[in-house]
């Protein structure tokens, strides 16, 4: 990052969702409270998989690494989108702005490989039951949650860097509520054609692996289970498919619409409602997702609650 970036630059302005005051007022209440409801739906379900021994699973500890990723999500973007919204003066500070963006990228790739490995778990759980134990070890769970964290904070780390080497003379006004990779590039006084293709390469890079890797891993499922005879066992099978696969489709959809376009053919208000949707609302939505209709969380919900009432 060169010295000239600096001194052209020192902060930007986020335009954010709205200019109209009230509409802010509104969506402050709005976001407060989808911030809040992320917050305890993740942070209770990360407390409730570590407090209880039944759900020391590789399915859970996949699932507890999930709702890290969310409440991660929220608390990088979350926060300083409530405080603009706000504020008369939407800055954020050069390397505050960096930082930002290299935890998002982060930990938006570690949440699609993550899914993928949550779907080769249940592949291995219904193709294979008798040497699940063996195949998803806690050694083996380690490694691969590693592996997912690894390759998100590389790739981030790559973004980051050709993004922040650009020169940004024009103007420091991004038109968006957080520093993404498009609207940064929109703004930028220098050639940006590398950028959009390795935005492009490595975002369809790591999609597609994660795609394939579900959907082949999907493919196995239905085939094993059309081959049960038992209907109790389409039931089960069915039903710890469900979350899963109900998750994979809101994040990829709005993944897929959000990212494989270059800058120049992108509606930055278009963007900026699917951002919205991608960056705090799914977050918000996966725990539901996991714990509405899972009796084993249900459960251990139930059991947490009666020690709570009992030691108290």
């Amino acid at each position: 990052m060169g010295k000239g970036n600096h001194s052209e630059v020192t902060e930007f302005i986020l335009s954010g969702l709205t200019d109209g005051p009230e509409l802010q007022v509104a969506l402050f209440g709005v976001f407060l409270l989808i911030f809040g409801i992320t917050l305890v739906g993740n942070g209770g379900m990360i407390l409730l998989i570590m407090i209880d021994p039944r759900l020391h699973t590789p399915m859970y500890f996949f699932l507890s690494n999930l709702s890290f990723c969310d409440l991660s999500f929220s608390l990088i973007i979350s926060p300083k989108m409530l405080l603009n919204l706000l504020a008369e003066r939407k800055s954020i500070s050069y390397t505050a702005c960096a930082v930002q963006m290299y935890l998002s990228i982060a930990f938006a790739d570690a949440e699609c490989l993550l899914l993928s490995v949550m779907a080769y778990d249940r592949y291995v759980a219904i193709c294979n039951p008798l040497l699940y134990m063996v195949t998803m070890s806690r050694q083996r769970c380690k490694q691969l949650v590693a592996g997912v964290y690894a390759v998100g904070l590389v790739d981030s780390m790559i973004h980051t860097c050709f993004t922040f080497r650009l020169s940004f003379c024009s103007s420091n006004i991004i038109n968006h509520f957080f520093c993404d990779i498009p609207p940064l590039l929109a703004i930028s006084c220098s050639e940006t054609r590398v950028n959009e293709i390795v935005m492009i390469a490595f975002t369809c890079c790591i999609t597609v692996i994660s795609f394939v890797t579900i959907l082949l891993s999907y493919v196995y499922i239905i085939s094993t289970i059309l081959q049960m005879r038992s209907a109790e066992g389409w039931r089960k099978a069915f039903s710890t498919c469900t979350f899963h696969l109900t998750t994979v489709a809101l994040y990829f959809g709005t993944l897929l619409f959000m990212y494989l376009c270059p800058p120049s053919s992108y509606s930055m208000n278009t963007d900026k409602v699917a951002s919205v949707f991608y960056m705090l609302v799914i977050p918000m939505l996966n725990p539901l997702i996991y714990s509405l209709r899972n009796t084993e969380v249900k459960d251990a919900l139930r059991r947490a609650m009666n020690k709570l009432l009992t030691y108290s």
